[in-house]
């Protein structure tokens, strides 16, 4: 993976009326890394996307796509694949044709079958849009976003309505893009697909951003938590201090640390000197979503 960008935004403003929807926001994509954009409802990212996109003129500020402006349709949109949340196709097309259709407007070449295969729909390629499942449709709109393996894609909200066996197979198809080298944007209300899946993470905020790193550079910013319970009945003789510092949460206890590792040890040791078992004992690092509840509170 090279540092060069293939996004480069600077100092973006988006404003409808009197709303700042997006405030001075700087941000790099770089080649090749799959990046999610994540955030609150109401917090920026749709319009910071739609800028990035070239469907929407900023305020003010510099977006830059492959080192040009994204209003430069010819240079930039057959390089680009777009997966809205929802695409809206003619409903009185075929799949098939569906695909042919994106494949042409948007200069890319590629192979209609072969990327019907791809996202499962074969067939279906003789089916109209309008009898489609919306899985089927889903599925539909991630076909014409990588037609043509594109450079760059994004993906918004991508496995919104698909079951288990097909987010599985899209996660699969966006894997071999990442091999060929391409770039995935990514937003998603998923955040377990985020925090398996990201190398970085833009988190949004009230139009900015809230944090921005590696997985690992966002969790490390709240503690990692133990949980545990005591047995019962507890020893007859006064129970010893505990050695960390614990509250109560709901049957048991409830330590936040920063030194997991270390401080689950002590509570080990202290349990094994003490004929004290630990119930429930559970014990991990902060997860993405416990940043995104952090978000504002």
């Amino acid at each position: 993976m090279t540092t060069t960008p293939v996004i480069e935004v600077e100092g973006l403003n988006l404003s409808y009326g009197d709303f700042h929807a997006v405030k001075d926001l700087s941000f790099q994509v770089r080649r090749g890394e799959l990046y999610a954009l994540l955030g609150t409802n109401g917090a920026g990212k749709t319009s910071t996307l739609e800028a990035v996109e070239g469907h929407r003129q900023p305020t003010s500020g510099t977006v830059r796509v492959f080192g040009r402006s994204p209003h430069d349709r010819a240079a930039v949109r057959p390089r680009m694949g777009i997966m809205l949340q929802e695409s809206g196709f003619s409903p009185d097309l075929t799949v098939r044709e569906s695909v042919r259709l994106i494949g042409r407007l948007t200069r890319r070449q590629d192979e209609v079958d072969r990327v019907l295969d791809v996202v499962d729909l074969t067939r279906k390629a003789g089916t109209k849009v309008s009898q489609l499942s919306g899985g089927e449709k889903r599925r539909l709109d991630f076909a014409t976003a990588v037609y043509g393996t594109p450079e760059l894609v994004f993906l918004d909200e991508p496995t919104t309505g698909l079951d288990i066996q097909s987010r599985d197979a899209l996660w699969s198809a966006v894997d071999r893009l990442r091999e060929n080298g391409s770039t995935i944007v990514l937003t998603t209300h998923y955040l377990e697909e985020a925090q398996q899946r990201a190398d970085r993470i833009g988190l949004m905020h009230q139009g900015t951003f809230h944090r921005e790193g590696t997985v690992a550079e966002l969790t490390r910013a709240l503690p990692a938590v133990i949980r545990f319970s005591l047995s019962h009945p507890v020893p007859a003789l006064p129970l010893p201090a505990l050695p960390l510092p614990a509250v109560p949460d709901g049957d048991g206890f409830l330590v936040e640390t920063f030194a997991l590792p270390k401080d689950l040890y002590v509570l080990l040791g202290w349990a094994q000197d003490n004929g004290v078992e630990l119930v429930d004992l559970s014990a991990g690092p902060t997860r993405l979503d416990d940043v995104f509840r952090a978000i504002g509170s």
